[in-house]
């Protein structure tokens, strides 16, 4: 009887997953619809034939990435749930079901850094071109376009003086014990005290106390600072970037603009958007396009820099047109894009409030130019917009693409259900 189970098992372990899955589930219609060897073809030249250990399938790495976003997960956590997913593991071009990992998560952090901001782009170039070809995406409403900014907020805690002063005498103390560089004192007990009263302090309104707490921080970081820049032999690469940045976060004053708001983040900006619930608001603005009539991001890119939503309109039209092929006719955006110097003279441009030389038509047309906030809002609650755990400026960049190219992928997958007649549809090219 044992034998009889075992042999049962081994035999069902042989069934294709086409052949276990429901065909109308929404990642089996898009494995059979993405092009995937365009991908391929892509990709090819970040690879080098017979040198070292073979790669991981290109597929797999980019389905990882597609599932990253859509399920809002980890590298870590989708790594992992691969093994236990047979729609995920076909729609990454597996043809039998496996329970060993694909790769290790920092397979999937290489991949990023290797291909970088313009690779990347090419998978959101790619599900917009899929979505046009399925007939999804009519080419005339790439005519007509939304565009406005919003934040996308860094992985770091509220920047408070007292927690920079502290996080710098932590990270200057570890790395003088890893050049071993011998401190005459670390104040790695009295730096925790003060970080504790100056916050204690401050919860009682006692702000004289807490001033002067932050004030002994402060001279600790200046001590420790000096002393290794005296016994330090050779001021590496790394020591000089970690002395630079806390040099800034040691000189800084309450007015000054392009401060340190994080020490594993200097790239980081606080941005003031008027919100009533969240005054500020620290990582980087994100400038976005939509299609007019319907909920496409065609266009998504994190803009370093605090720049005014203006200066951001020229380069998001001529992103427009590298991804999608089209250059809008007409564009609609708030009243943060005021001056008529910062728009393009190819495009029309509508600024909410206008009043003179509007059809009823556009009238319409500017007056729904809002139902970009709650794409923005979806982004950010459902793909990751609204928090990004990857690194520096890129990593900025990349998670804002990669949360553009989720949202139509989620939004295809749904036009696919709404309709039972495209189900037998296969991608035969």
């Amino acid at each position: 009887m044992m034998g009889k189970d075992i042999y049962k098992r081994n035999i069902s372990s042989q069934i294709k997953l086409e052949d276990l899955l429901d065909k109308q589930h929404g990642l089996y219609q898009m494995a059979n619809r993405l092009n995937w060897d365009y991908l391929v073809e892509a990709y090819g030249p970040y690879y080098v034939e017979n040198n070292g250990r073979p790669g991981i399938p290109i597929r797999i790495i980019v389905g990882l990435h597609y599932l990253k976003y859509l399920e809002q997960e980890s590298d870590e956590s989708v790594v992992e749930k691969f093994c236990e997913n047979p729609y995920w593991q076909y729609f990454c071009g597996l043809e039998y079901f496996v329970h060993t990992l694909p790769c290790h998560p920092t397979t999937l952090v290489k991949w990023r850094n290797r291909v970088g901001i313009d690779g990347v782009e090419k998978l959101l170039e790619h599900v917009v071109n899929t979505a046009k070809r399925e007939g999804f995406l009519a080419e005339k409403l790439l005519a007509r376009v939304n565009i406005d900014t919003t934040v996308q907020e860094k992985n770091i805690t509220f920047p408070t003086d007292a927690k920079l002063y502290f996080k710098s005498c932590q990270l200057l103390v570890k790395a003088a014990k890893a050049r071993n560089i011998s401190l005459r004192q670390s104040y790695v007990r009295v730096s925790k005290l003060a970080l504790q009263k100056s916050q204690r302090y401050s919860h009682a309104r006692q702000m004289k106390r807490a001033k002067k707490e932050i004030r002994r921080l402060r001279t600790y970081v200046g001590r420790l600072m000096r002393e290794i820049k005296r016994k330090a032999l050779v001021i590496d690469e790394s020591l000089a970037q970690l002395l630079a940045v806390v040099e800034r976060v040691y000189e800084q004053k309450r007015e000054d603009s392009n401060k340190i708001y994080s020490l594993h983040a200097p790239e980081v900006e606080c941005i003031v958007k008027g919100k009533p619930h969240k005054k500020y608001e620290f990582g980087c603005k994100v400038s976005v396009a939509t299609t007019a009539n319907e909920p496409w991001i065609i266009s998504i890119s994190a803009e370093h820099g605090n720049p005014y939503d203006g200066h951001t309109l020229k380069n998001t039209v001529s992103r427009i047109e590298k991804i999608t092929g089209v250059k809008p006719k007409q564009a609609f955006v708030d009243r943060g894009y005021k001056g008529s110097e910062n728009h393009p003279t190819d495009v029309e441009i509508f600024v909410s409030g206008q009043k003179k030389g509007l059809t009823q038509g556009l009238k319409k047309l500017l007056k729904a130019r809002s139902a970009i906030e709650p794409i923005i809002g979806h982004a950010k609650n459902d793909h990751g917009l609204s928090r990004n755990y990857l690194l520096g400026v890129v990593g900025d960049k990349i998670n804002a693409v990669l949360v553009g190219c989720a949202f139509n992928l989620r939004k295809m997958m749904r036009l696919i259900k709404l309709d039972p007649a495209t189900y037998s549809v296969e991608f035969a090219g």
